[in-house]
Order: C-alpha cells, then structure tokens, then sequence
C-alpha cells in the first residue's frame, strides 16, 4: 500500500504505453504456441478472473462455506479504485469466485479490513432471526489526498444478511474518525470473551493501535503497540492479533501479525510476527520473545519474497486451536509489472499456525491445511536414495504437485532441488550448509527482465530448527512455489515466469553422496 500513489499514477496516467510496452516484452519471450491462461493460470491458487487483485480481507466462515474478500480494481489490471472481490470455498483449496461485494463510494476507495459473524446480533442489524455479517473496512478519501490532507483514511461498517452475497453500508459511517494520521487502516476485528468486546488492531503508521466495543458501531480507543519494536523500514499494514496454542502443551499465547511494506527479509513486502499476552485492552510482548527479538532481529512469517498481507480466517479454527491464515502472492515492487495481463496475482495457500517453543520462547508454525491430502492423485513414493551429484526425482509432467522430503544434513556445500521447464528455465531451492541457510534462486526462471529486483539476488532464510535430518514440503504451481521447511519452522514462498511449462524435478548435491531418506510426490487433481 506505501506504493500506491505510484501506481495510481501509472493508472491515471501512464498505463497506455506502459502496458503497451509490456505486452510487447511478453509477447517477444513467450513461446507462441501456449496463451497466457494455459501457461500462467494457477491450477490451485486463487486469482481472479480478471484484472486487479491485491490483500485479502474479510475471511469468515459459515454454513460450510469459507469466504475470501479480497482487494480488487474490476476495471484494469493494475491498482485503482479498489473494491471488495469476494470468493467462497468448502475447503479452502477450491475456490468460486462471487459477485463483487463492496464498491467505492462518497466516502472513498473501500480498502482492506476485516469481517466478522456477529451470533448474538450485538450490532442490532440482524432481523427476523437471519445472523449478521459485519464487514469492518476502511473508506480512502481519494480527493483529500489529491488536496494533500493527512486525514484521508477512517474505518466504516457494512452488513450482510445472506451470508455475504449483498451488503448495506451503515449509515452512521464512518464508525472511526481519523486522528490526524496518514496512514490509517486495515481494520481487523475479533471477540474477546473475557471482556464480552468486540477488539480491534488497526495499522496506525508506524505503530498498531487497539481499539474495543460493544456493538461494533461505537469503538474506544484502548492502547497501542510497536512504536519501539519490529522492522520499520516501511509502513506498517494489516495487523491481526489472535490466540495460539503452543505446540506440546496445553497453553496458548497471542500472536501479532504486522505486514511491513518494503525491505526486510530478502527486500520488499513482508511479514513480521510477535508473541505474547492480551489482556482485553493492551498487548505485551512476552519478555523472553521481546529479549531475543532485541538480540537477534526480527521474526518473519515467511522469507520468501511474495507472501504479504496476510490474515487469519474469523470464528475458524483447527480442533486444537490452530488459526487459518491465507496471503497475497506478490510483492509491491513489482507487482504491477509482472507478465500477466488478464489478471494480475494470485494468493498463497491456506495455511494452519502454530507455536513451538523455542529455548524460553516461541516460533510461529505454518503449515499446509489438511484438505491438500484429499486431491492426492498419483503418489510416488521412494526411500533411501543416494544422490551422488545429480538424479532427476520425477521426469514427466508434474503440475500441480506437491511433495515431501528429508536428507541428511550436509557438513558443506549445497544440496539444490531444481524445477526445469521444457526450454531449461529453472528455479531452484534448497539448503546452503556453509551458511546454514535454505534459499530460492529464481535467477534463470525465465521472464524477469520485467523489474531489476525480481531476480536479481538469491533469497535465503536461516535454518531455524536444530533437529535432523532436514525435512521439507513443498506446493508447486504454474507460477509459484511454496516451501515449509523443518515442519513449518522455515518458510519461503516465491512466483516465477517460465516460458514454457516445467516437466522435470532433479536434486543435485555438492557433496559425493547425499541420502535422501525418503521422497513423496503427490500429483494433485485440482485442476
């Protein structure tokens, strides 16, 4: 979102020959014979159908149904007046996309926000029994910020009453005045039974401030959070703050998601995360976590470079207590500028959290959700293999997939699995064992030409877990690739632009031989 005056200049002003430029690059490097929609459209990532998308928004669940409401601009494929998208899945794999759900306004832009499903009708907007749906978003006054005014984002509500099909905007909006910050948004909202409130964490800055109500129409401002801590390189946007229980126990600790916009770790968008209590009206950091986050940096959701803004589903969780939480696939450096014209980015998978406790402390888990097992196609299952420099692990067409591993940890040098396309683009991911670090290089992937930071250094991430061997499991798409490394304790997600289909899997390795304990490939029916 920092970036979003750039790129309402290229929509107002600049996109003719922009795009023309664009068009012509992809159509130059692209192989002839395969269109975009075959090449590029993810078989089980969601994107829209077409143009703009960016943050998720709003995910509740209800009757069966999970619901994406995501940001979107119907009209171009690039970032403009933004909307609501809304999605809906029975298992958060397989999506159909819906009507859209909220448009621009007097008030402004609808940015991103949250929903919630309010069962004891505490806003009073429920009738003849139907239970409300609450969206919390927030308005962007695009002709204040044209006249250069700082208030230009407050937070507003909208109700449905069929489950997200339609909605109304409350009258009495907007719900929060500005108080005189420029960056002001992405309401995220949830119950907090102790205190009988509902609670919100809104991005304020450089800081998330926390606000409470009764009735999601009157809110008063409680406390606020991160001013001194965390990666400030950017803005900071979409907070959310949940309960998570602690792997191996039967304790919970909360959790404060932050996405930051620009930098940190392998440049660009990420997302920072920090753990400790919430007592209904402030959060504190856990001591021990606040201690190593002052000693040894910030913690990060994933370090891959496309995984931002990413929020948990409301009133869903696992039947342990793990939270669902999906993100958007992209990264704002580049994300108006990636070869795709008929609709631009797509969101990761869903994913389940977790805490594990590290030392005195804790690191957040995220893992694949369980349904990906149910579209289990064709399974190849191999052991104890050894890998002395080179073997190729599966040889035909291998999208969508997924697979799981482990080896034995190297004393040194590299062990590199490689995704090749028919023409020999590739993008390979593994661990470093000299620097004791996972890594992607998406260097030779094919289109990258089309901003100089999208390929233009490996990403790497430390190795977080001292166990072995080292394990792995990993979602590959059309674009994209999704990695969770040691159980979830190290993930990366990337997007890639190859120009013609990748056919092969092979695992290379530095050393004379390598044991590959065990190699799964599930070959998954979504398409």
């Amino acid at each position: 979102m920092l970036k979003k005056v750039i790129y309402r200049l290229l929509f107002f002003g600049l996109i003719t020959s922009f795009f023309g430029c664009e068009l012509k690059h992809y159509s130059k490097d692209a192989t002839s014979e395969l269109s975009e929609e075959a090449l590029y459209r993810p078989y089980f990532h969601f994107t829209p159908q077409k143009n703009w998308m960016n943050d998720p928004n709003g995910m509740f669940y209800l009757n069966g149904k999970y619901h994406l409401f995501f940001q979107h601009y119907p009209d171009s494929n690039v970032w403009g007046p933004m909307h609501w998208g809304h999605a809906e899945s029975s298992d958060m794999v397989k999506w159909e996309e819906k009507p859209i759900a909220l448009y621009p306004d007097s008030l402004g832009y609808i940015f991103s926000g949250s929903a919630v499903v309010d069962y004891n009708n505490t806003s009073g907007f429920g009738v003849e029994g139907k239970t409300p749906i609450v969206a919390i978003f927030t308005h962007h006054d695009m002709e204040k910020e044209k006249a250069q005014q700082i208030d230009v984002e407050t937070q507003s509500i909208a109700y449905s009453l069929d489950e997200g099909i339609t909605w109304e905007k409350y009258e009495g909006n907007p719900v929060i005045e500005n108080p005189n910050i420029r960056d002001f948004r992405d309401p995220k909202v949830f119950w907090h039974e102790a205190t009988e409130k509902w609670i919100m964490v809104l991005a304020a800055h450089n800081r998330v401030m926390i606000y409470g109500s009764p009735n999601l129409k009157d809110w008063e401002y409680f406390s606020e959070f991160g001013l001194d801590v965390g990666n400030h390189d950017g803005v900071w946007e979409c907070p959310d703050l949940f309960q998570l229980p602690i792997e191996g126990t039967d304790s919970f600790k909360y959790v404060m998601l932050v996405s930051n916009s620009r930098n940190e770790p392998n440049s660009g968008s990420a997302t920072q995360y920090f753990v400790g209590d919430f007592d209904g009206k402030s959060f504190q950091m856990d001591t021990a976590f606040a201690q190593e986050l002052e000693q040894k940096g910030n913690f990060w959701m994933d370090f891959g470079k496309d995984n931002y803004a990413g929020v948990t589903w409301h009133n869903t969780e696992s039947k342990s207590g793990e939270k669902y939480l999906i993100g958007w696939m992209s990264n704002w450096e580049y994300a108006t500028k990636v070869p795709t014209y008929a609709w631009r980015s797509s969101m990761t998978i869903a994913r389940k959290l977790s805490l594990k406790p590290n030392d005195e402390t804790y690191r957040l888990i995220s893992e694949p959700v369980d349904a990906y097992q149910s579209y289990a196609k064709e399974k190849t299952r191999l052991a104890e293999i050894k890998i002395k420099k080179s073997k190729t692990l599966i040889s035909e067409d291998i999208l969508p997939s997924e697979i799981d591993f482990s080896f034995s940890e190297p004393k040194q040098g590299s062990t590199i699995f490689s995704l090749v396309a028919q023409n020999g683009n590739q993008i390979d991911f593994g661990y470093n064992a000299d620097t004791n670090r996972f890594f992607i290089d998406r260097q030779a992937s094919g289109i990258t030409d089309f901003h100089p930071s999208f390929a233009n250094k490996i990403s790497t991430a430390p190795r977080l877990a001292s166990e072995k061997p080292i394990e792995g499991k990993v979602f590959i798409d059309k674009t994209s690739v999704e990695i969770f490394w040691d159980g979830g304790l190290t993930t990366m997600s990337e997007i890639f632009f190859t120009k013609q289909p990748i056919e092969k899997l092979t695992l290379s390795s530095s050393i004379e031989e390598l044991t590959l304990h065990h190699f799964n490939h599930n070959k998954l029916n979504i398409k």
